[in-house]
């Protein structure tokens, strides 16, 4: 019961953030839920917990979604994701978390510099490099269902309206999640175990997406931006810590 309330605790947390930003709660919950549950038990319970966020988000702001830009960015995350997908099955991904680790902070810490003014400069990230980043995007979305960090350093610049950059995001993660979710039926991942623990996260999710809801209605743009990029650190970080 212990594990369950600390799981709880940490999917209201981690999904409040998501509701406000539209991305982040797997990669964040992840070392605690691996702790808790097991890393395979721990990914397949918060793919479905940010499915059902992701999904709640789309129907409700539809409006808001870039399909023009969600066309880009899922095609080339589809790129990615079957390789991640065999790697989850197969491989010893730790050291390629790490260097993604890294990777995160350094990119997370210099969005909150130029946001602060120490640093100023306007380029965007040429385009093959932020489409390389999808690519690559994917490939950690479907080895940890959290590709969300790299994404959001093209996201970004190619969607600054805090609006649709939160719906657009969510209907990508509508998207991979469900592949992700259909290739765990299919290899009959999904066990009894796994969605109990769901089931009893489900009262969390629902109190995260409401606060998130109301924290991402009175931001303003400026302060969504450090809200996002400061995310983005801490999520570095605990991928470093919790390792």
């Amino acid at each position: 019961m212990l594990s369950l309330l600390l799981g709880g605790l940490t999917v209201f947390v981690t999904h409040a953030l998501e509701a406000v930003t539209g991305f982040g709660c797997t990669v964040l919950a992840l070392p605690f839920f691996t702790a808790l549950f097991g890393v395979r038990q721990g990914v397949m319970v918060l793919t479905i917990l940010a499915w059902i966020l992701a999904l709640y988000i789309v129907l409700s702001k539809r409006k808001q979604v870039d399909l023009r830009q969600y066309a880009i960015i899922t095609g080339l995350m589809l790129c990615g994701l079957p390789v991640g997908i065999f790697l989850f099955r197969t491989a010893d991904v730790s050291s390629l978390r790490i260097i993604l680790a890294y990777f995160i902070v350094a990119s997370a810490s210099v969005q909150l510099l130029k946001l602060s003014g120490i640093l100023r400069f306007s380029k965007a990230l040429p385009k093959p490099i932020a489409y390389a980043l999808l690519i690559i995007g994917g490939i950690v979305h479907g080895m940890f269902s959290s590709g969300g960090p790299l994404v959001v350093l093209y996201a970004t610049t190619a969607l600054p309206d805090k609006g649709r950059f939160r719906a657009t995001l969510c209907l990508l993660w509508t998207t991979l999640n469900s592949i992700l979710i259909t290739t765990y039926l299919i290899g009959g991942n999904l066990d009894k175990p796994a969605l109990t623990t769901g089931a009893w996260m489900l009262p969390f999710l629902v109190l995260g997406i409401i606060a998130g809801e109301k924290v991402h209605d009175k931001v303003n743009a400026k302060v969504f931006s450090y809200i996002v990029f400061s995310m983005l650190l801490i999520t570095g970080l605990f991928m470093l810590v919790f390792r």
